[in-house]
């Protein structure tokens, strides 16, 4: 006997190759313990549904999905830049930005001066929305530390919200995000300490699955980028890249060259850079959200990524800087009007995408039995009408692990 049952729901499977969106009609999902045992159509069940779960639920006709991964955010963090925001819509430089006090500096200052117990406090509601927009898995960076401890006690914030919360968070040391004003003139004094410090002490401590780095004229090079991927593979990490978000520097090429999970941003990907991600099958991540807020103007090349078959993933990219975006479905929303994402290849960009971004596509992003059993009930007629409708806040339930909890306090 299954655990539990819903009846009476349509469900968008998200597997590819079938009908679109995977969709069953008049469908049931049961669940054993945290995974799903049998998916499709009701008339298909061995039995009168009463008599083949412990707990039977009713759908009411609702849109079940599974559970949304949010494969990139920078969810710790302290303060906020609001006034960057306020003093770049009135037209303000990013130097100017940063002599008055903001920029990625004052990010830094703020995280530095908090606990692990109060970067997690001060990261709770942002997860806490996250998860009721519907959110079963997300990953979290560091990258606001920019020292060996604030790094380290950023991944442990992170791990904290989510035992507190309950949820996977998939934590990636944000290896190479931008230089500390202690090192502004001693860059490869700063490489160093990432590649024989910062890199093995998350690993030995087990707080990063994942290293990233962000390859930009702004950031860091290629070279330097490549010592830090070196390292993360020696010490069994995983690797990701922002790459290509203000100019074609080789960010693609480079997270394809180390069989990186994901490629992030890509708005100025050439050829063949996106050449490079296919053959290594690395997923392109598109943030929407930043390339709103600073009011971009050249999108990632959408054609070349789906003419040479990259799998397309979505994310928030929150972050207190150029994304602060709580909600996925808003991403999706903003990555279908901007970049012209089909319906089908949105719900495959929060999902089954996603979770292959992280590394999971075993485990989750299907509806399928044997999987995760984290899926969500939405108010919604048809999965076209997810990244459609601006903040409705349509997520009626979610499940996460076999466990219903009330979309508001997912």
């Amino acid at each position: 006997m299954w655990d539990q049952l819903w009846v009476d729901v349509r469900v968008a499977t998200a597997v590819g190759g079938g009908t679109p969106f995977g969709l069953v009609e008049a469908a049931a999902v049961a669940v054993s313990a945290d995974r799903i045992a049998w998916v499709g159509p009701a008339a298909a069940l061995p039995a009168p549904p009463g008599a083949l779960a412990r707990q039977l639920h009713q759908g009411h006709g609702r849109l079940v999905t599974p559970g949304l991964v949010d494969c990139h955010t920078h969810l710790i963090f302290g303060g906020d830049r609001a006034l960057d925001f306020d003093l770049r819509a009135q037209g303000a430089t990013y130097a100017a930005i940063a002599t008055a006090g903001g920029g990625i500096r004052s990010t830094v200052a703020h995280t530095r001066k908090l606990s692990v117990a109060e970067l997690a406090a001060a990261a709770l509601p942002r997860a806490r929305a996250l998860l009721a927009d519907g959110v079963t898995t997300l990953e979290v960076k560091s990258g606001y530390g920019l020292d060996v401890a604030s790094e380290l006690k950023m991944l442990e914030a992170a791990r904290l919200v989510g035992a507190q919360l309950d949820v996977e968070i998939v934590p990636t040391l944000l290896a190479l995000h931008a230089l500390p004003a202690e090192f502004a003139a001693d860059r490869a004094g700063y490489v160093d300490l990432v590649v024989r410090e910062l890199i093995p002490a998350a690993a030995a401590a087990g707080l990063a699955r994942a290293v990233d780095v962000f390859c930009e004229t702004i950031a860091f090079t290629r070279d330097e980028c490549a010592r830090a991927l070196r390292a993360a593979r020696e010490h069994g990490l995983a690797v990701k890249v922002h790459a290509d978000q203000l100019s074609d520097c080789g960010g693609a090429a480079l997270a394809a060259e180390f069989g990186a999970l994901s490629a992030d941003h890509l708005e100025y990907s050439g050829e063949a850079g996106v050449a490079a991600l296919a053959a290594s099958g690395t997923v392109a991540v598109l943030l929407p959200g930043a390339y709103l807020m600073l009011g971009e103007t050249q999108r990632p090349p959408l054609a070349a990524l789906r003419a040479h078959g990259v799998p397309l993933a979505v994310a928030t990219d929150l972050n207190p800087g150029t994304s602060p975006c709580t909600s996925l479905s808003l991403a999706l929303a903003l990555a279908r009007a901007q970049f012209g994402l089909s319906a089908e290849e949105g719900l495959a960009a929060v999902t089954r995408v996603a979770a292959r971004a992280l590394g999971l596509e075993a485990s989750r992003g299907t509806l399928e039995a044997g999987k995760r059993a984290d899926f969500c009930l939405w108010d919604l007629a048809h999965p076209r009408e997810l990244g459609y409708w601006l903040g409705a806040g349509a997520c009626q339930a979610v499940v996460r692990g076999g466990r219903v909890r009330a979309a508001a306090t997912a």
